[in-house]
Parts: C-alpha cells; structure tokens; sequence
C-alpha cells in the first residue's frame, strides 16, 4: 500500500521529511537557504518548523515510533 493511501504512513514520512531537512540545515545551511520558493522551498518550511517546534517534532517522533514498534 502506499503511503498517501495510509495515514500513519503518511505521518512517518512527513515526520521524517521535517527531521531531515533540520538536520541538512544545521549541517550545512547553504543548501536550503538559496531556495526559499517554488517546489524546493518546501524543504526550507520543513526544516524552519524542524527548528522551530523542535520539541513538538520529537514528541511526535518517540510517539510515532512506539506505534509502529508496538502497535502495528
């Protein structure tokens, strides 16, 4: 199944989008900053809430994996 089709899947993958893109940016932050618009712009939001609502993403990460590890 794919994940649109299925919204915990769905959610791990949003999850792990904004994780990476913060960690890309805080590596090296020239990379998403050049790019702020159109299509490769979305990389640059999702690393600004990454960073920005950090605790929230890592609540919602440990949750996220203990429901895959014990509930699927």
């Amino acid at each position: 199944m794919s994940a649109l089709f299925n919204f915990q899947s769905l959610l791990t993958v949003v999850l792990l989008l904004i994780c990476t893109c913060a960690y890309i940016r805080s590596i090296v932050p020239s990379v998403l900053d050049r790019n702020k618009v159109g299509f490769l712009g979305t990389f640059w939001k999702c690393a600004r809430i990454g960073e920005r609502k950090s605790p929230y993403v890592a609540i919602s990460c440990l949750f996220m994996a203990f429901s895959i590890l014990f509930w699927s």
